[in-house]
C-alpha cells in the first residue's frame, strides 16, 4: 500500500503571512492537528503542529527546549513570542509522494515525531492530500481477498505452487498449510508474508516434497575475537 491509498484529500494550508489566531481557527474549524505552510505557488515550505502552537502558552522565558516543539531551545523560545505562521513553522516541511510506501510513511512518521505528513504531487509539487497516524490503522483493516492476492503473486515469485496451499486469514493473522516442492521455499515464503502490509504474524504449518537443503553445512558458531 502507498500513501495515495491511505490518505485524505482534504488539505488545509495557510500561507506565512497568516495569524497566529488564523492557524488556531483553521486547526480547530478543520479538528486536524497540524497546518502545512504553503508559498505563493501552492508548494509546502513548512509544517506547524499543535506542539507549536502550545509553546505560545508555556512563553518565551520557561522550558521551551524540546518538550513540546521537538527542536532546540532557541527555536522553542523563537515559536513562543511568534506571531505569524511563517515564524511559527518548523522547516523545512517533511513530505512523502502519492508512490511512498506505507512503511515508509509510518518510518517518517516516527523519525520526525510527526502525526501527519503532506502527500506532495509528483508533477505540480503542490500538497494533494494528507497522511494521518489514524490513516495508516487501515492497512490493519484491509480485506482477506488482497492479503490473499498478494500470497498469490508471493508463490508466483518463489515458484511455489498455490493450489497446494490452503491459506486461512483471520484478524491479520495469517496460516499456511499444505507441501510445497522443496524445503528452502517454506522460510522464504513465511518471510515473504510477514512483509505485507496488514498482516500481523504468519503460522506456518507447511510441508516439503524434497529437501534441498540436505547437505548444506550449519554456519560455524559465533566466537569471541581475541583483544
Amino acid at each position: 500500500m502507498q500513501a495515495k491509498d491511505v490518505m485524505s484529500t482534504m488539505v488545509v494550508t495557510v500561507r506565512p503571512e497568516a495569524s497566529f489566531i488564523d492557524v488556531v481557527g483553521a486547526m480547530v474549524r478543520f479538528k486536524v492537528n497540524a497546518i502545512t505552510v504553503v508559498d505563493a505557488d501552492e508548494r509546502p515550505i513548512g509544517v506547524i503542529s499543535e506542539e507549536d502552537l502550545l509553546l505560545k502558552e508555556i512563553g518565551p522565558g520557561r522550558h521551551t527546549d524540546g518538550v513540546l516543539g521537538g527542536g532546540s531551545r532557541r527555536e522553542g523560545r523563537g515559536k513562543a513570542v511568534a506571531a505569524t505562521a511563517g515564524e511559527i513553522m518548523t522547516t523545512p516541511a517533511v513530505t512523502v509522494m502519492r508512490g511512498t510506501s506505507v512503511r515508509d510513511v509510518v518510518r517518517l512518521m516516527h523519525r520526525h515525531r510527526v502525526k501527519q505528513l503532506p502527500v506532495i504531487d509528483a508533477v505540480t509539487g503542490r500538497v494533494a492530500g494528507t497522511v494521518h497516524q489514524g490513516d495508516l490503522l487501515k492497512i490493519f483493516t484491509r480485506p482477506a481477498e488482497e492479503i490473499d492476492r498478494e500470497i498469490t503473486e508471493i508463490c508466483d515469485r518463489l515458484c511455489a505452487d498455490r493450489e497446494g496451499l490452503v491459506v486461512g486469514i483471520e484478524s491479520g493473522v495469517v496460516t499456511l498449510e499444505g507441501r510445497v516442492g522443496f524445503r528452502s521455499q517454506i522460510s522464504r515464503l513465511v518471510a515473504a508474508a510477514r512483509e505485507i502490509e496488514g498482516v500481523l504474524a504468519v503460522e506456518s504449518r507447511l510441508t516439503y516434497q524434497s529437501d534441498d537443503m540436505a547437505g548444506i553445512p550449519a554456519p560455524p558458531p559465533a566466537t569471541k575475537a581475541e583483544p
